[in-house]
């Protein structure tokens, strides 16, 4: 992490055009078409599924797909609305309306351009595992869970955003079923999930919207008492317009209330995106930068709310069938969003047609793809602590909300790792002998002898808060034992925090004050810079801060000595 230097900001379209040739060109406009219609019923699905239009659904994935491709930090990756984001944008919705997405969303876009710009690309990665699998997997069954209404037919009207209250409704109305809807919604299935079995290439959503799409309208022009919903008659006819950038008032109050979820929006993005672009590098063998990536994908959440559009970021199932047909720059990206508007444009009256419970489908598949239940399985045979993690962050995305799961989760893994880094660092006390290379590879061990009333504390381990607290039991457990020169040996110590600084100073006061000196060992550069900086050198004096251990025992030796006399 780095908060200085120049703005790390260097979009891989820029690189990829210097050499560009018609080879190139050809690969990633076949890719950029073949993406663009995979893209087309997942927006459209996305965008149903997370409370606005199909409309909204294309835009989103139209305008957020282009930036994200002209200004990201990945050569492959694609952009657009995604199932991670289903839940959340439902509940905001649900509580602030359309114009408090927008200004969430658009919050959203700045917390990532400034994370990119504080070059946090790196550091976002590291939240632990166990938290990504758990909201992930919680978003997969809040999302199966959204879809029952329209895949059985029944048509409930106003049912609860709560997992629990949701599920109850569903279950007291189970008499209501549509049968032919359900039928309708079962072959769907059927199709998205023998589709890849015949071919990997062949889009399976588009292809059971196709077909389906097409048998449910000749059934009922034949059968008009054989009717299921569609997209039109839910939605009306969808204009094919793409609408005015208009702005929204931002407010302290506004901002307060939205605040939570814009982080979480922000973090969620983040992490989807970084992760998507560290599979695509894993496959060809690129870089990504990933400063650059945030700043990209925030800049995209900046500008698609000004259009009336849901959150973006990178897409890992469309990222790699870019991949898959030969894309390896952003103008595959580039292309897949020209394609969407085009379809947007002049095909938008045959979309109306489509049935809710096909797109019903389109989302249970994605729902089973998201889970990772194989990885969650996994990940029950690692510590108790990544499980406990895993399970916390699931049931919190389940039956309260991803803002709160997300906060949580990351407490409790923060809390976990701070707690086993304790039961890890080691504080060890010596006195009469001491061997220098204890604890290392060196064969040749080299014994000191440490005179009375010198007493040597080694710290294994960063010395940061909490062990600091745990220094300082310790020193009070050998009160009884009053030394006359205490030896604090920190060869192993990578960093010291301002609470480790300040619990520092107070033990050399109160040591001074009781004539007990205080020589500290082993002081890297990093640590003395602290030391100096917090005024622990003018403190203790420079002569009292060593390099190595037999300085220090040196010193120490020759005081307890001449206190002896």
């Amino acid at each position: 992490m780095n908060f200085t230097g120049t703005i790390d900001f260097h979009p891989k379209s820029l690189s990829a055009l210097r050499g560009y040739n018609m080879e190139k060109f050809k690969a990633d406009f076949v890719s950029g078409i073949v993406v663009g219609i995979v893209a087309l019923p997942l927006a459209i699905a996305f965008g149903i599924a997370s409370g606005v239009s199909p409309t909204i659904g294309l835009i989103t994935a139209i305008i957020g797909g282009f930036m994200v491709s002209a200004l990201g930090g990945n050569s492959v990756q694609i952009g657009g609305p995604t199932g991670a984001f289903i839940v959340i944008v439902y509940n905001i919705i649900a509580q602030f309306g359309l114009t408090g997405l927008a200004i969430a969303t658009f919050m959203a876009g700045l917390i990532l351009v400034m994370m990119g710009l504080f070059r946090l690309g790196t550091v976002i990665k590291f939240i632990p595992y166990p938290i990504v699998v758990g909201f992930t997997a919680g978003i997969a069954l809040t999302i199966f869970s959204t879809q029952m209404n329209d895949f059985f037919g029944l048509g409930l009207k106003d049912v609860p955003g709560e997992f629990i209250p949701k599920w109850g409704m569903y279950l007291s109305n189970m008499a209501n079923i549509d049968w032919y809807t359900l039928l309708v919604g079962v072959v769907s299935l059927a199709i998205i999930i023998v589709t890849p079995k015949i071919s990997q290439k062949l889009p399976g959503a588009l292809i059971s919207i196709i077909i389906v799409t097409a048998a449910t309208y000749i059934i009922s022009y034949f059968c008009p008492s054989l009717t299921v919903e569609t997209i039109g008659a839910r939605f009306g006819d969808m204009k094919t317009d793409i609408p005015m950038p208009h702005g929204f008032e931002l407010d302290m109050t506004t901002i307060n209330l939205l605040l939570p979820s814009a982080f979480t929006i922000a973090v969620l993005g983040a992490i989807e995106s970084l992760l998507s672009a560290t599979v695509a590098d894993g496959v060809t063998g690129s870089r990504t930068n990933s400063n650059t990536e945030l700043i990209g994908q925030g800049i995209a959440n900046i500008t698609v709310p000004l259009f009336g559009g849901i959150p973006v970021t990178g897409a890992i199932a469309r990222t790699m069938t870019n991949i898959t047909n030969g894309g390896r720059t952003p103008v595959a990206g580039v292309i897949h969003a020209i394609v969407l508007l085009l379809i947007f444009l002049f095909l938008m009256p045959l979309i109306n047609l489509v049935p809710m419970a096909c797109l019903a489908a389109v989302l249970i598949v994605v729902s089973y793809n998201m889970s990772g239940w194989r990885t969650v399985v996994g990940i029950f045979k690692s510590p108790k602590s990544d499980v406990s993690v895993l399970l916390v962050t699931f049931f919190l995305t389940v039956i309260f909300d991803l803002t709160i799961a997300i906060e949580i989760g990351l407490l409790l893994a923060i809390v976990l790792f701070l707690r086993r880094v304790m039961e890890n660092s080691e504080i060890k006390v010596y006195s009469e002998q001491l061997d220098v290379a204890e604890g290392t590879d060196l064969s040749n061990h080299e014994v000191l002898t440490v005179e009375k009333g010198v007493s040597v504390y080694e710290i294994d381990g960063p010395f940061f808060f909490g062990i600091a607290t745990k220094f300082d039991e310790m020193m009070r457990s050998t009160l009884h034992e009053k030394p006359v020169v205490r030896i604090i040996r920190m060869r192993k110590v990578p960093f010291i925090d301002s609470t480790a600084i300040h619990n520092l100073e107070i033990l050399i006061r109160s040591s001074h004050d009781e004539g007990i000196d205080i020589v500290l060992s082993g002081v890297n550069p990093k640590v003395h810079a602290a030391l100096e900086h917090a005024n622990i050198k003018s403190l203790l004096g420079e002569e009292y801060i060593c390099d190595h251990i037999t300085k220090a025992v040196a010193i120490a030796n020759k005081i307890a000595i001449q206190k002896a006399k």
